[in-house]
């Protein structure tokens, strides 16, 4: 199975999410797109939806929120992301953040 939203960088794993904000619960719903589809209950101001979506992945991951961060996208609902980890790989990820994958 392609995993174009999640890749392999040297020591980090490099995530492409697309998130909508102000839901009734923070959950994955799934692949769209090439991106990681995410409903974050965080609304989108001053840059609370990101500080929700770092740490529901640090939560998930099981990394610290010091290894999550935004690369590009801080203001768009498409964001990339670098986890630091010398252990996750793309098929970890994707185990965790998608149950039943």
């Amino acid at each position: 199975m392609s995993r174009s939203w999640c890749s392999a960088l040297p020591g980090a794993i490099r995530l492409a999410v697309q998130i909508t904000p102000k839901a009734k619960k923070t959950e994955v719903i799934g692949v769209l797109d090439d991106a990681l589809k995410l409903k974050l209950q965080a609304q989108p101001i001053e840059g609370k939806a990101n500080e929700a979506l770092i740490k529901f992945l640090s939560k998930a991951l099981d990394v610290p929120r010091s290894a999550v961060t935004i690369t590009h996208g801080q203001t768009n609902k498409k964001k990339l992301l670098e986890v630091v980890s010398a252990t996750l790989t793309p098929e970890e990820v994707e185990r965790r953040l998608m149950p039943g994958s």
